[in-house]
C-alpha cells in the first residue's frame, strides 16, 4: 500500500521557477490550523516573496539582511530592543498603533509605546518630582484633567509617566542603568485632576550606534525624535490609551524618526519668569514652565482588554525593573 501523501505536498513540478517556489510554500502553510495565523502566515509569505521578486533581490544582498538581523539580534537586552527600534524607525509601529487603536472622536489619540518604558515606576502624590535627579533641566508642573468621552471626571485613574533626562538619555542608557529616574505613576482626584512635576522635555536621538542607525544613515534620514513626555493612562472602565504630549516649537515635529507626532497630542510648555502660588507650594523657583493636557478616554471593550498585559510583556522586553 503506498505511502499517505504528507499534509500540505503538492504535485508541482520539480523544475521549479519563482513562482512555483511561491504557490509551494503557500500551498504547505494553507493546512495552519489556526485560522489567524493561516491568515497572517498566507499574506506574509505572498507579500515577502513578491517584495523579493520586484527588487530582484540578490544573493549577496539577502546574505547582508541576515547579518543585520543577526547583528540586531545581538544588541538585544533587557536595557535595549533593537527590533522595536526598526518596527519603529520604518513607521510598522505606528501603522499597527493606528489599526489596533481606533479612536472615537473627542478620545484621547494613541501613539507609539517605544523601547524605553520601564515597570516598577513608584507611585507618586500629586505634584511629586519624577525627575529627582536632574538638576539641569528647566523644572516643569504638568497638570490636566482626565475624562470621559462626555467631559465626565475619571476618579483614580492611573497615570504612569517617563521621559528622558535633560541630557537626552533615558535612565536605561545611564552608566548605572538599574537605577529608575525620569518614572512615575500618579492617580487623578475625585475632580480627574492630575500634577506631575519634571524638567522641561528635550528632543534626543534614538541609539544609532547599530543597524538602525545604519539604516537611517544610509537613507539619507536623521535619529531625532522631538521633546515628549510618554503617558499610559488607564482607569477601570476604560480602554487604556498609550500616547505622548510633544512641545510645540520643537523642530522635529514634522520630521519624528519614529513617525509618532499627531496634532492632537502638541502642547504649548509656557515659560514663568516669577513664581505663582502653585510652583512656589512645591519649591519650584522661576524660571519654571508649566503646560496643561486633557486626556479623554474611552469606554473599555473586550477587543482591548488585553492591551495592558500586551505592553507589560513589550515592557519587559525593554527594561526590567
Amino acid at each position: 500500500m503506498p505511502n499517505a501523501r504528507p499534509k500540505g505536498q503538492t504535485d508541482l513540478p520539480r523544475n521549479k521557477n519563482e513562482d512555483d517556489i511561491t504557490a509551494e510554500v503557500l500551498a504547505r502553510f494553507s493546512a495552519t490550523p489556526d485560522p489567524r495565523l493561516r491568515r497572517i502566515m498566507l499574506s506574509l509569505i505572498s507579500h515577502l516573496h513578491a517584495f523579493v521578486k520586484e527588487v530582484e533581490l540578490t544573493e549577496a544582498e539577502w546574505f547582508q539582511a541576515i547579518e543585520i538581523l543577526t547583528e540586531a539580534g545581538k544588541m538585544c537586552s533587557d536595557k535595549r530592543q533593537e527590533f522595536i527600534l526598526f518596527s519603529d524607525t520604518l513607521g510598522v509601529s505606528m501603522v499597527v498603533d493606528l489599526i489596533d487603536h481606533r479612536k472615537p472622536d473627542g478620545a484621547t489619540e494613541s501613539t507609539v509605546f517605544g523601547p524605553f518604558h520601564r515597570l516598577g515606576a513608584p507611585e507618586m502624590p500629586a505634584g511629586g518630582n519624577i525627575a529627582h535627579r536632574d538638576t539641569s533641566g528647566v523644572p516643569t508642573l504638568v497638570s490636566g484633567r482626565v475624562l470621559d468621552l462626555d467631559g465626565r471626571p475619571v476618579a483614580g485613574a492611573l497615570l504612569d509617566v517617563w521621559q528622558t533626562q535633560t541630557n537626552g538619555l533615558y535612565d536605561a542608557q545611564d552608566e548605572q542603568p538599574d537605577a529608575l529616574h525620569m518614572r512615575g505613576k500618579f492617580r487623578s482626584d475625585a475632580e480627574g485632576s492630575y500634577l506631575i512635576r519634571t524638567v522641561l522635555p528635550v528632543n534626543y536621538p534614538i541609539p544609532s550606534d547599530g543597524p538602525v542607525g545604519a539604516m537611517l544613515k544610509a537613507t539619507g534620514r536623521h535619529p531625532w525624535r522631538p521633546a515628549h513626555i510618554h503617558f499610559v493612562v488607564s482607569a477601570d472602565g476604560y480602554e487604556p490609551v498609550t500616547t505622548h504630549i510633544f512641545d510645540r516649537t520643537d523642530p522635529y515635529l514634522a520630521s519624528d524618526a519614529v513617525f509618532a507626532v499627531k496634532d492632537s497630542l502638541i502642547c504649548d510648555f509656557v515659560r514663568h519668569e516669577a513664581a505663582e502660588p502653585q510652583a512656589s507650594r512645591l519649591g519650584i523657583a522661576p524660571p519654571y514652565c508649566t503646560t496643561e493636557f486633557e486626556f479623554r478616554l474611552t469606554p473599555s471593550s473586550t477587543a482591548q482588554a488585553t492591551v495592558m498585559d500586551a505592553q507589560r510583556r513589550l515592557a519587559a522586553l525593554g527594561a526590567r525593573a
